[in-house]
């Protein structure tokens, strides 16, 4: 008898091939996750779940799945809407996709932040708004990158990344980063500072830091104050780094210049989020990984840690806890 699971949305079908093989699959076919009433409902009896980041699963939900749950797989990267010690403290081992969207998420983030400082989005609107009547010496000027600081926040895989991207414009580069030596940051031509002197001398600053108790809010009035005023924020990591109203109140205030988001808290952003009436504020539907190659490798990694899982088999991507 094959082992039953739950995917939670629709993935690439590369992922739900490999999940058929072996598994009888039941799967969420909505455009619109499920809500969390319709997940208790679903994963009753099933031997493993795959979900996305769309879907809370914690205790109460692992614990209606039944003991007989095996296996939790994310076809992310962050986990943090899995509750991982409580699965762990029910043996069930919980799943990622790892370094599979390193190069698709830094190259999003260096397309926001070079989009930010040459201010097309509102390019785009001045064409649309007919405002381009003739060519003007002073209309919409940006920020070079060219010699620029950019900062980054956690200088992981995709900070890596986006420190391999930004040397190719001649930026120096500074990183803040737990644990991060010197010697560190230099193999990635950056240099290590406290977090104050990164967002004081710094013109770009760019997060790679997963949400947690304490990176929840790390930027916010007390850390937008200290960036400079022509500094532009890029987040690309989880919404809940910045604190939202802080960085509208910054952004209308002209504390900083500018920031671009593929990510908001929560998400989707409100359509009456007082961030969308800025125009200096570039925000996107969080499309780090969203690459025909990547999320076909992230579908198929999330379905191999499933089947791992559900044959009690060391998963090839597995959460420790910390």
């Amino acid at each position: 008898m094959k082992p039953k699971v739950f995917v939670t949305r629709q993935i690439p079908e590369i992922g739900l091939a490999r999940v058929r093989e072996v598994c009888e699959m039941t799967l969420w076919e909505n455009e619109l996750p499920a809500s969390y009433e319709h997940l208790i409902e679903r994963v009753r009896g099933m031997d493993g779940i795959l979900c996305t980041l769309t879907e809370r699963i914690d205790a109460a939900l692992m614990d209606a799945a039944g003991s007989q749950l095996k296996v939790i797989s994310q076809m992310a990267v962050g986990y943090d809407n899995i509750d991982v010690r409580a699965a762990h403290a029910r043996g069930v081992p919980v799943g990622n996709t790892p370094g599979v969207l390193t190069d698709a998420t830094a190259d999003l983030a260096f397309a926001l932040l070079l989009s930010a400082a040459r201010r097309l989005s509102e390019s785009v609107q001045y064409i649309r708004d007919g405002q381009w009547i003739t060519w003007k010496p002073l209309d919409l000027l940006g920020a070079d990158l060219s010699g620029a600081t950019l900062g980054i926040v956690g200088l992981g895989r995709i900070g890596q990344a986006v420190a391999k991207r930004a040397s190719g414009f001649d930026m120096r580069i500074l990183a803040n980063s737990r644990n991060l030596s010197d010697e560190q940051a230099w193999e990635h031509n950056a240099t290590r500072v406290e977090l104050s002197t990164l967002l004081r001398e710094s013109d770009f600053v760019s997060l790679h830091i997963p949400l947690s108790p304490e990176t929840r809010h790390l930027i916010n009035r007390e850390t937008l104050a200290q960036m400079k005023r022509n500094a532009i924020l890029i987040n690309t990591t989880r919404g809940g780094t910045v604190d939202q109203l802080a960085l509208y109140e910054a952004l209308r205030d002209g504390i900083i210049a500018g920031a671009a988001l593929d990510v908001t808290d929560p998400e989707p952003i409100p359509l009456d989020d007082p961030l969308l009436t800025l125009p200096n504020a570039l925000i996107v539907p969080h499309i780090g990984s969203a690459t025909v190659k990547t999320r076909n490798k992230m579908a198929l990694m999330a379905a191999e840690n499933l089947i791992a899982g559900v044959k009690g088999r060391l998963l090839p991507n597995e959460v420790k806890v910390k």
